[in-house]
């Protein structure tokens, strides 16, 4: 048996809550967007009811007059695809018996590569709850099997993350028209939020970088509250979240609306770099050797850039590579229901997974940080540009400031 929970509703503070946000696992499996659900899959269950069971919060007339409405069981159907639809408070009256008949109980927790979780969540209660009342079953972990799922998008995943990639093109064209000097890292932000709202996403899927000058060399830059002066480039890493699934797209532009002769010449190396690393992201191909080869041409621009040197290279240390010193982040990274989703690392690429490709060159000493981002749908034979529509190279970056303004 399998049990899976919904995300808490995190407090903030006296009697102030955070947007709700599902767990992308119970999401990913039920397609229900409601707190306090569980989902229950027990396959060798006796009862064919019992085999797969959503639990779900019960309306009441307070629940209706201070939260909305709530799923109905018909409607939790529709959207499941579940028959069995109960109340909440019949879980723990069915809980005895499905483990009654249960010798394996796998459980879920976050178990993201990078994740840093302090607060206890509600799987970690539950964890808690479930072991310490049956201690004698075998507990598994889900998270794996989830991972290597969800690597895989089907065609209603792609279509959405299709979504919020058009959605986000709409945010950046809106942006190259307001973007002049004097605006401030703030404004920007909310010009892209507007046109968020305004074609039915939910908001950004993350936290929205806009760094100009200096700040575009600080990789996870979100304070936003600097003036953008003339003669400098933006960084904006920003997307749209669309029926839970995200997109995530960076371009670096110039405040002024033209790029200096420098800032060009580095903008056209981060390009080179992501057009030779497209040519690398396909099936069969494994992300250690992707990562070794696109850094290896990063290398390449790195030099004729005058950064680095094409003797320290040759003389420099393999596990310390010189353009981490400029390019110190990872070149993709899975994309889909998280910004940073689920995967197991070093599986070998296949078709239907979707990555991003982003390579930036930093450097504090010139206040000059351009990163370019994608997202791509891997296929049989290559890759699908997610994000083709949307103005890439330098010229139509500049015509279109220029027009906008």
């Amino acid at each position: 048996m399998a049990i899976f929970q919904s995300n808490d509703i995190m407090p903030t503070n006296a009697d102030g809550s955070m947007g709700f946000r599902q767990s992308s696992d119970l999401f990913y499996l039920s397609g229900v967007d409601q707190e306090e659900s569980i989902l229950v899959i027990a396959p060798n269950a006796r009862l064919e009811s019992h085999r797969e069971i959503l639990f779900l919060k019960e309306t009441s007339d307070l629940i209706l007059v201070w939260e909305g409405h709530k799923l109905t069981k018909e409607q939790a159907r529709q959207n499941s695809g579940i028959p069995t639809i109960m109340w909440l408070e019949n879980f723990k009256t069915v809980l005895p018996a499905l483990m009654n008949e249960a010798e394996q109980v796998y459980l879920n927790s976050n178990e993201h590569i990078r994740s840093v979780v302090e607060v206890e969540t509600r799987d970690a209660r539950f964890i808690k709850a479930i072991q310490a009342q049956y201690p004698l079953h075998t507990y598994r972990r889900a998270a794996p099997l989830l991972h290597g799922l969800r690597a895989i998008k089907g065609p209603q995943e792609v279509e959405a993350l299709r979504t919020a990639c058009n959605i986000t093109e709409k945010a950046l064209r809106r942006v190259l028209g307001f973007v002049q000097p004097g605006v401030w890292e703030f404004e920007i932000e909310a010009e892209i939020v507007h046109e968020f709202l305004r074609n039915r996403s939910r908001g950004p899927a993350y936290g929205s970088i806009i760094g100009s000058g200096k700040n575009a060399t600080v990789l996870h830059y979100t304070t936003n509250d600097e003036q953008c002066q003339a003669g400098d480039v933006i960084l904006m890493d920003f997307g749209a979240e669309y029926a839970n699934y995200a997109a995530d797209l960076t371009r670096s532009i110039p405040v002024s609306g033209k790029f200096s002769p420098r800032q060009r010449e580095v903008y056209e190396s981060v390009l080179a770099v992501m057009r030779y690393a497209e040519t690398q992201l396909r099936a069969g191909n494994e992300i250690e050797a992707y990562h070794k080869s696109v850094g290896e041409k990063m290398e390449q621009e790195l030099v004729k850039l005058g950064l680095l040197k094409a003797e320290d290279v040759a003389a420099q240390n393999p596990d310390q590579p010189l353009y981490k010193k400029y390019f110190m982040h990872g070149t993709s990274h899975y994309l889909g229901l998280d910004v940073h989703d689920v995967g197991l690392k070093y599986r070998t690429f296949e078709a239907g997974m979707v990555y991003t490709i982003e390579p930036g060159i930093y450097i504090p000493d010139e206040n000059l940080g351009i990163r370019l981002e994608n997202d791509y749908l891997l296929t049989a034979d290559g890759n699908e540009n997610l994000m083709v529509n949307i103005p890439l190279e330098a010229d139509d970056i500049e015509r279109l400031m220029q027009k906008g303004n």
